[in-house]
């Protein structure tokens, strides 16, 4: 299916569209200009791609955790989509996307995420991708061997429950090897070191969620049938302040 996505939950700016296995994005890095940005780069991919929002099956978006105007643009975007064309919509966990693109990208299969949720706190979890057999809820890894390319079917696991928490609470994987993705390892760069200790490896302080990564994960969730109309397509913050008020 053809999946138009968009992200806007952190500092980056992104949308994608993800057409017959061929991914279309726009991203950048551009604190505090999303509503600026994020209509013509829906415009853009979709003229890279070929298409008009009437050919795009379905939409899906970065529904959070994240900065809390970034993820309401998201959703206002999404739904004014969704109600104008009748498209069921795919919210996708940012934390989830953040593991996704860390794996696209440098093939680290456990992923530890922290984005900086302000207020000396971070939105924590941690993801496994492991192969799996059912293709109809798994994306593709093609990878070359013996002279001739392959295809391995791979699923994205939450191994550690998605939450907002103080870098001394946060909890722990069971076992070592993962790389650390996300601002809340440039924000927090001694007291997430201390607290995880000789788990975490490799750090990837300046990974964002991608537009892609949301469409990749979107394919599952069309696939299981969990995609909802324009008013469900609702932002999660995991906590109720989301702005400090002294």
């Amino acid at each position: 299916m053809k999946i138009l996505a968009i992200d806007t939950s952190t500092g980056a700016c992104s949308a994608a569209v993800l057409a017959a296995d061929r991914v279309f994005e726009r991203f950048e890095f551009a604190p505090q200009r999303h509503a600026e940005l994020i209509l013509p780069m829906i415009e853009s991919v979709l003229s890279d791609a070929g298409l008009k929002l009437h050919d795009i099956d379905g939409l899906a978006f970065g529904r959070g955790p994240g900065a809390f105007t970034g993820v309401r643009i998201a959703v206002g975007v999404i739904q004014g989509i969704s109600l104008g064309t009748g498209l069921k919509v795919a919210p996708v966990s940012t934390l989830a996307a953040l593991a996704q693109g860390v794996y696209r990208q440098h093939e680290a299969a456990r992923v530890l995420t922290a984005i900086d949720a302000r207020m000396g706190e971070i939105y924590f979890a941690a993801f496994a991708v492991e192969p799996v057999q059912d293709q109809n809820e798994s994306f593709p890894r093609r990878r070359e061997s013996t002279g001739k390319s392959t295809t391995e079917f791979w699923r994205l696991q939450e191994v550690l429950a998605e939450r907002v928490c103080k870098t001394a609470e946060a909890p722990l994987p069971e076992s070592a090897g993962w790389i650390g993705a996300g601002t809340g390892f440039a924000t927090y760069p001694e007291p997430l070191r201390e607290r995880l200790g000789s788990l975490l490896g490799d750090v990837l302080p300046d990974a964002h969620p991608h537009a892609q990564d949301v469409a990749t994960l979107a394919v599952d969730i069309f696939a299981r049938g969990d995609a909802v109309d324009a008013e469900y397509a609702l932002p999660v913050y995991l906590r109720d302040r989301v702005a400090d008020t002294q």
